[in-house]
């Protein structure tokens, strides 16, 4: 078992990761940056060491400094939490080469399901259904607007290391194509250190629905039911919620039988993310796979009653899954808001500071994933969002009421947040009606010009 765990990470996914290892009589070390030495995670951690300041490639994007840190704190393991080195195989084989766990799947697993191109190849030999698009990587703009032409207009161009927004562009005409491809391509260089794309068909108005999926090293697949997280900004969501309104009990079945599919094709362990999107009459496509924990992992454990996290320490362990298909029932409906230190109307612009008062929503059904406190400052060097509020209840309407009272209830004063923004949402006719596909908010936007 494994004794004490290291977390390569920060934010409130730390200060979550911390937390379980409490529950589990693990020990727990936190890395920090010198502009997070007065973070959550820092204080609640068990041993905590600083390994750099500046931006996160100094520091947790460092992994020399992660990995020494550990060896030097005496961790037998690492958990990456989200973003940052999580999907990383380089990473992977820096821990097993120092004899440290990586708690998430294989560094091959990563290469063949992290790399966004090299996973549609795969899923398309699987058999699972995948966006028309191209099977090879992409690199030249002139290559691409030939392959796009077989593909049709519109065209998403994509990152094949991407995640969180960055990298991706449309091109609505071949007028248009080579400078978005240039432009992904060179926010693909700058954020992820790769220029590799892929190009597939832009699907119009589609739901971003997903399927939490963990497997052990036992060869046990288990699909822990759907999130819907078609509500984004800027590509990066905003609102999730299980199960999804958007397709029926027939479109479930299939994408649980698909994701398990996906999972058992590659070999994967620990925890994973099946992503589709589903076009206005119900077909859905593999979009891509997340190999790691997900930010909305929350509204899943709400519905299923399990702790993925946990879990995923178990496994990396050796355990086998403590629960099997027939064991993981979906109870009631949960939802998920992220807040953010952001100004919605001015393009969502980040609004770091220092947080002068607060007040968190608590009581049945209600939970509040968060890293922030009063007196706390929110550094300018990292990602906006400083807290989740998850409601769970019997049905989504129910949930809907329970999220609009917590949302009211939330007080943060010192920044701005987008919590009206997201009070708004929950009161909106299209939104109570299970109706928001990916350019909801967009949409909201250009109306309120």
């Amino acid at each position: 078992m494994i004794k004490k765990v290291l977390i390569a990470n920060r934010g409130e996914i730390a200060v979550r990761i911390i937390r379980a290892c409490k529950n589990m009589g693990i020990g727990s070390v936190a890395v920090y940056s010198k502009e997070d030495a007065k973070s959550l995670h820092v204080q609640l951690a068990d041993q905590r060491i600083c390994i750099g300041a500046g931006p996160a490639k100094n520091n947790y994007l460092n992994m020399d400094a992660i990995i020494t840190a550990a060896i030097n704190m005496g961790a037998d393991a690492i958990h990456p939490g989200f973003g940052f080195l999580s999907e990383n195989s380089t990473f992977v084989r820096k821990c097993q080469k120092n004899g440290l766990i990586f708690i998430g799947p294989e560094a091959d697993v990563i290469d063949k399901m992290g790399n966004k191109s090299q996973a549609r190849t795969t899923m398309m030999n699987a058999g699972v259904p995948v966006v028309p698009g191209t099977k090879e990587p992409v690199y030249d703009a002139a290559i691409g607007k030939e392959l796009a032409k077989d593909i049709g207009y519109p065209v998403m161009i994509k990152a094949s290391s991407g995640g969180g927004g960055k990298g991706m562009r449309v091109a609505e005409n071949e007028d248009e194509f080579e400078f978005q491809f240039n432009m992904a391509q060179m926010e693909s260089a700058n954020a992820f250190g790769d220029d590799t794309m892929y190009i597939e068909r832009f699907v119009q108005n589609p739901r971003h629905v997903e399927i939490q999926i963990m497997a052990d090293q036992h060869g046990n697949v288990v699909a822990l039911g759907d999130r819907d997280c078609s509500v984004q900004r800027n590509h990066q969501k905003l609102i999730e919620e299980s199960p999804s309104p958007a397709i029926t009990e027939e479109i479930r079945a299939k994408m649980n039988e698909y994701a398990i599919l996906a999972a058992k094709t590659v070999g994967y362990t620990n925890a994973g993310t099946i992503e589709y999107i589903v076009d206005p009459k119900g077909n859905f496509f593999f979009m891509e796979m997340n190999t790691r924990i997900q930010v909305e992992h929350g509204v899943t454990e709400m519905v299923t009653g399990t702790d993925l996290i946990i879990e995923q320490i178990r496994v990396a362990s050796g355990e086998e899954l403590s629960f099997k298909q027939e064991d993981v029932p979906i109870k009631g409906h949960a939802i998920e808001c992220r807040i953010n230190a952001e100004i919605p109307e001015r393009n969502f612009m980040p609004s770091p500071g220092t947080i002068t008062h607060m007040h968190l929503p608590a009581g049945n059904g209600v939970r509040v994933d968060t890293m922030i406190y009063s007196g706390y400052s929110i550094p300018t060097e990292y990602d906006s969002m400083i807290a989740k509020v998850i409601v769970h209840a019997p049905d989504r309407a129910a949930a809907l009421r329970k999220m609009r009272a917590a949302l009211d209830e939330m007080v943060i004063l010192g920044v701005n947040t987008n919590l009206n923004f997201q009070y708004q949402i929950m009161g909106h006719p299209i939104f109570e009606a299970g109706e928001a596909d990916t350019g909801f908010i967009e949409n909201l936007f250009k109306k309120s010009k």
